[in-house]
């Protein structure tokens, strides 16, 4: 392991006392000034904080060089998305080598009847390529840019693009005529990402945010008319719940939906009248949420509406559209322990999305009897979804999959034969062999006797996996009911070929195991989350994988807060701790309600400004809170950006410095132009991950292999 060469003095803040007091309880904040983001001081100590994280990170500058150059050759960076079909052409991206961003294109079918993607190796003057939206034109001038909304008019002459040149996921809208290549006056400042054309193309839909950035209203602007005429279709005043709006796959209806973590509804509306009153699917119930799709059966106009009244892991049922509240056709009833997660309907059949056995499935719906004829894959672990898919009545459904050695692949799903067509697999050069590499699934015991599971990958050639300890890389996240699925990686290939074994732990608190496997990680379970991650840790430890230092621990956003959590609860079980924009600083974020976001978070969390019990569970585990004085820490690497907006740079600020306090040596990286995604570029994004894998490969000890 490197050492460094001479001793160091990290920034030192200073302290400024603020009391902070609810429930009885007084709390004084040293740090708490770090809020203040326009104040002079707070952007020297964070330029101060950078500087001293690239002193202490120098001696690593060869090998981050040479994983960036690693990603970069194993990536055809000169490559073209496969091609998906909507109306009368084929939409697609590029990439271009020596190009920060993709370039959106678009060329015309061959005839009505063709469904097989275009080649489009071939001269793109020969298919008639027409190229829609350069993301590096767009972007020049400009350290930061984000595509947030794109589409393309069903009539195939007109475009909308939203762009974020801050990296606070605020996003102006532009229309061009794709006839002329003329941009239209219509402009549309500070908007939420997902807008979109009327099926008529002659509106836009889109969401705008409140002070807390909460998407809580959708407009309707007339193509050609002043952006302050533009008609508020929908508010949302309560500030618990998020608002989206989009039009069904059949042009019918435009549905806006409403929703908080545990409680959503939706209001459908006539696409040919979008100036008349919305009505109600079904009016919000507190802890009953669901979901709605549009289809035709024996020419009645009905909803799939999935759903969790008295369903824990839902079940899918049928409705009259004209009568949504009136009786329901149960489809797929529900099945403990087998999650259904979503329904995509088309004219002929519908498309549903389960999880079963700790895995992510597919399956296509039979509208005549109900059944389910789920897509079989060989491989013991991968992710599959559907996707691409915005024609009506087509005769494929596009499916994506991959595994943690299948490259992301693409295929084509004929429905009337039930066959798989290989459209792409990503392309990894240098010689990639996925034999080479292995994965498996082995499970934990928690401590009160719950199995977790933990996904394992690495490369053939260092040997068996538990065969002798060796270091291990161990993810989580655990919030949200979000997966954290078997995926590929180019980047993680710099550590699997120097012998690192990469773990995911899927705690409680994430989705992989059902809906009850969220419920137990939780508002006043969420420690279950924390302690699974530190038994999964123990397990890999005691089976002989590792030892505890050649262990790494990753998380990024709430899996921060995982990161902090169990920094605190067994520092002694990891040699480095790696946090992506940590939310350590919990309890102060939603004590307040005028941060961003933090209403809507009551529901993940709990409600500590009005709960005494919720404020004195969240103060048990919130990382800030918690740090120790008699215990030393791991090393510890926390990376933020100035501009997120949903995880603010104040929080690892603040906790990089309370760590200090007591000796830890932790280190301090925040982009000074990015959001809640890091940089923008993917030569930049690619820099990024070197930075952070080199400081890992030091921490495990092979960082010169």
């Amino acid at each position: 392991m490197s050492t460094d060469a001479a001793p160091r003095t990290p920034p030192v803040a200073t302290r400024t006392p603020i009391v902070r007091s609810h429930h009885g309880d007084d709390v004084e904040d040293g740090y708490e000034w770090f809020r203040a983001k326009e104040d002079a001081a707070v952007v020297a100590h964070l330029e101060a904080e950078n500087a001293y994280t690239e002193q202490r990170t120098a001696h690593l500058a060869g090998l981050r060089e040479k994983i960036f150059t690693e990603i970069k050759d194993r990536t055809l960076e000169t490559d073209l998305s496969v091609p998906t079909r909507r109306g009368d052409w084929w939409y697609y991206g590029r990439t271009v080598e020596g190009q920060q961003y993709g370039i959106q294109c678009r060329a015309p079918l061959a005839s009505p009847d063709d469904w097989t993607p275009p080649d489009l190796s071939v001269a793109a003057d020969v298919i008639g390529e027409q190229i829609l939206l350069d993301g590096n034109v767009e972007a020049e001038g400009h350290e930061f840019f984000s595509l947030g909304s794109f589409e393309v008019s069903n009539d195939g002459n007109r475009m909308l693009f939203g762009i974020d040149v801050a990296g606070d996921e605020r996003y102006t809208i532009r229309v061009r005529d794709l006839v002329t290549g003329e941009t239209l006056p219509d402009e549309i400042p500070d908007t939420f990402a997902g807008a979109g054309f009327s099926p008529d193309g002659r509106f836009i839909v889109y969401t705008t945010v409140d002070d807390a950035w909460r998407p809580d209203t959708v407009w309707l602007h007339e193509l050609g008319t002043a952006v302050s005429a533009d008609e508020r279709l929908f508010h949302e005043p309560d500030e618990r719940f998020w608002v989206g709006a989009g039009f069904t796959r059949s042009d019918k209806y435009l549905m806006i939906g409403v929703g908080s973590s545990i409680t959503s509804e939706e209001w459908i509306v006539d696409a040919a009248d979008l100036r008349s009153t919305p009505r109600v699917v079904w009016p919000r119930t507190e802890g009953i949420e669901y979901d709605s799709d549009h289809a035709v059966i024996d020419g009645e106009d009905v909803l799939y509406i999935l759903h969790n009244d008295g369903a824990l892991d839902f079940e899918l049922v049928r409705v009259a559209a004209s009568d949504p509240s009136g009786p329901r056709e149960v489809v797929l009833p529900h099945r403990p322990g087998e999650r259904l997660l979503g329904v995509s309907t088309f004219r002929d059949w519908g498309v549903v999305g389960y999880r079963s056995g700790g895995l992510a499935r597919l399956g296509m719906l039979d509208y005549a009897d109900g059944t389910i004829r789920e897509l079989e894959f060989d491989e013991p672990l991968y992710s599959v979804g559907a996707g691409g898919n915005p024609e009506w009545a087509p005769p494929l459904i596009r499916v994506g999959y991959g595994s943690f050695v299948t490259p992301g692949t693409v295929y084509d799903y004929e429905v009337a034969t039930s066959e798989l067509h290989l459209r792409k697999r990503q392309p990894v050069l240098g010689g990639y062999e996925p034999s080479e590499y292995a994965q498996e699934r082995v499970w934990a015991t928690a401590q009160d006797g719950t199995q977790i599971p933990i996904s394992l990958v690495w490369k053939r050639s260092f040997g068996d996996a538990g065969a002798a300890p060796r270091p291990v890389h161990l993810y989580g996240y655990g919030s949200y009911e979000h997966s954290i699925e078997p995926g590929f990686s180019v980047a993680r290939l710099s550590a699997l070929d120097r012998g690192v074994i990469f773990a995911v732990a899927h705690v409680r608190g994430g989705g992989e195991m059902g809906r009850q496997w969220y419920e137990d990680g939780k508002l006043l379970h969420k420690r279950n989350t924390f302690t699974d991650f530190v038994d999964c840790a123990l397990h890999l430890i005691d089976s002989g994988y590792t030892t505890a230092d050649r262990m790494v621990a990753e998380g990024g956003s709430a899996g921060g807060l995982l990161m902090g959590a169990v920094a605190n609860l067994a520092p002694e079980l990891f040699a480095g701790i790696l946090a992506d924009v940590p939310f350590v600083d919990a309890l102060t974020t939603i004590l307040d309600p005028s941060l961003p976001l933090t209403v809507i978070e009551w529901d993940e969390w709990g409600d500590p400004l009005h709960n005494a019990d919720v404020y004195a569970y969240m103060k048990s585990y919130s990382p800030y809170e918690n740090v120790r004085t008699d215990a030393p820490y791991p090393k510890i690497l926390a990376v933020t950006s100035l501009n997120d907006t949903r995880v603010l740079y104040v929080e690892p600020a603040k906790w990089v410095a309370r760590l200090r306090e007591v000796g830890a040596d932790a280190l301090l990286k925040c982009e000074m132009v990015a959001g809640h995604g890091g940089v923008s570029g993917r030569y930049n994004a690619w820099r990024e991950r070197a930075f952070e894998l080199a400081w890992l490969l030091d921490v495990l000890g092979v960082a010169e292999v």
